[in-house]
């Protein structure tokens, strides 16, 4: 007898709405739903993005490997396959590249074509401790959180694709759902996804509490002791 196919963790529309937070806040609603990873799965890095104006992104991670100082050692992956395998299907993808340089970002990866290429293949945007470059040529729209901005590509190439990935600190593999905007990127585990939304709720309760009394008149250290009692006692 057949196995019924197991209901998905998350939908599309799950995905959408935490677009709405950056991801600091994703990170503060982590820490009460899966407080064993409040110091793991983010980035530990400073990073830079081609347009702080843009919302962050959320999607499922297709993972790459890549170097740039130097010319391929072997045989590596064709450049159409990366292009199959990135291919957004029912959820946003985000590549999530790893530079193995020993100085990561030598060469960019990303620039004009490739943020142009990858947009219109559905991908939302990436996380890269590479480089990228055409910041006045970039595709309108197509988020990047890299190490570093550089004028060449040089040896730039493709590894090995669908794999582990340590970026800036941040591991993930394929299928992960990553949330990225300026402040860097995070891992949200997927069953964490639904979950979400309630936490970030209680958090910003508890924080308003505090933030209101911060802001109000005639604020002192007793102040301060009433509303952390008070904002522990928010459920």
């Amino acid at each position: 007898m057949a196995k019924t196919p197991a209901k998905p963790l998350f939908t599309r529309a799950d995905l959408e709405a935490l677009r709405q937070w950056d991801t600091p806040t994703i990170c503060n609603g982590l820490e009460i739903v899966v407080p064993e990873r409040r110091a793991m799965g983010f980035t530990t890095a400073p990073m830079v993005c081609v347009d702080r104006k843009l919302p962050p992104i959320v999607g499922l991670a297709r993972t790459g490997l890549i170097r740039s100082k130097e010319k391929p050692r072997g045989p590596i992956p064709a450049r159409e396959d990366w292009y199959s395998y990135v291919e957004a299907g029912e959820m946003p993808t985000i590549a999530v590249i790893q530079d193995l340089d020993d100085q990561p970002g030598y060469g960019a990866f990303w620039g004009e074509v490739q943020s142009t290429v990858h947009k219109a293949l559905g991908v939302i945007g990436c996380v890269t401790d590479g480089g990228f470059r055409d910041l006045d040529m970039w595709a309108p729209g197509f988020q990047i959180v890299g190490r570093c901005v550089v004028p060449s590509h040089a040896h730039v190439h493709m590894v090995q694709m669908n794999c582990e990935v340590n970026v800036m600190g941040m591991h993930a593999h394929h299928d992960d759902v990553i949330h990225a905007d300026y402040h860097g990127a995070v891992v949200i585990p997927a069953d964490c996804v639904t979950k979400l939304p309630a936490a970030i709720d209680l958090v910003s309760r508890r924080e308003k509490v505090i933030l209101d009394m911060a802001r109000a008149k005639g604020f002192n250290a007793k102040k301060m002791a009433a509303a952390l009692k008070k904002s522990g006692e928010i459920h």
